[in-house]
């Protein structure tokens, strides 16, 4: 008799596994419900945790995780505590409010930070409301409205610029490519800036990706495109469009990225207005070579 804890109706019959329990049980549950998975849909399917007040045939034994978006790495908990993965200098089940000796930033990318070591923590925590701390609700507060209208402004028009590929978008920039993220960290501050056309240029963020494909380039001699070549380079990205999520730039993931020239010091690629930064799909190669073909009749 299948043995699904009351979340499957069908279940099939493995010989190896058969063999593996000493010719005891070779059933295997499969179009678990209720959220649940397993050979007996006995664990929590990603996403999900067990609550233990309930019994394993209760049929909301599973939890949804409710990762705080802001200060958690992921929306995958612990199926078992239910523990998200929390950010550095984060704390709570959902990492939902900032540890002890870090106080709260604006900053999506590290939403907390170590309080300054010749400053008493308490007097950090409440010096002009700028630190704040996460709110009851599991919303992180921010003290200055100002700044929080300026960031909600700034993104609303950088989720509103258009993000589709079209072969005009394709003539107007001066190289495109195919790249994958291979690393991040903040921007030295001796790259010279003085050439960007974006908002904020003192806080940026540098990406090292890997170039794969090169689709078009800016014949240009002397130009940063002229020179691109298969290999790794620096993106450089605002701070501001990091914590927009626009674009949304994850480790390890390959992009199609397309942009001018003049966004961006020499020996750099940087991401401007103009910019367009889609995560990959292997289903536009043929596009990309349509691209490259009507290139030439581009005005």
């Amino acid at each position: 008799m299948c043995q699904c804890n009351g979340h499957a109706r069908r279940c099939r019959f493995n010989l190896e596994l058969y063999k593996l329990s000493g010719r005891v049980s070779g059933g295997v549950c499969y179009n678990c419900q209720h959220d649940t998975t397993g050979r007996y849909c006995h664990y929590c399917r990603e996403g999900y945790y067990r609550d233990a007040t309930k019994p394993p045939n209760h049929r909301k034994v599973c939890k949804r995780c409710d990762c705080h978006p802001v200060g958690s790495t992921g929306k995958t908990c612990n199926h078992l505590s239910g523990q998200c993965p929390c950010k550095e200098g984060v704390t709570g089940l959902t990492c939902n409010r900032c540890a002890r000796g870090y106080q709260q930033t604006r900053s999506h990318v590290a939403p907390c930070i170590k309080v300054p070591t010749n400053a008493n923590m308490i007097q950090a925590e409440s010096a002009g409301g700028t630190g704040g701390v996460a709110g009851v609700n599991g919303e992180y507060k921010d003290g200055a409205g100002s700044q929080a209208e300026e960031m909600k402004k700034y993104c609303g028009k950088c989720k509103a610029s258009p993000k589709k590929l079209n072969l005009n978008k394709f003539c107007m920039e001066d190289y495109a490519l195919l790249a994958k993220v291979i690393g991040h960290d903040r921007a030295s501050q001796d790259i010279s800036t003085e050439k960007f056309s974006i908002e904020r240029q003192n806080e940026i963020y540098k990406y090292e990706i890997n170039i794969q494909t090169i689709f078009k380039r800016n014949p240009m001699s002397g130009t940063t495109s002229s020179l691109l070549g298969r290999g790794n380079m620096m993106l450089l990205v605002p701070r501001k469009s990091i914590e927009c999520q626009c674009p949304k730039i994850k480790l390890n993931k390959s992009y199609l990225i397309l942009g001018r020239d003049s966004e961006a010091a020499p020996g750099y690629l940087a991401i401007g207005p103009s910019s367009v930064v889609l995560e990959w799909k292997d289903e536009w190669s043929l596009r990309m070579k349509r691209f490259q073909r009507r290139a030439r009749k581009c005005s």
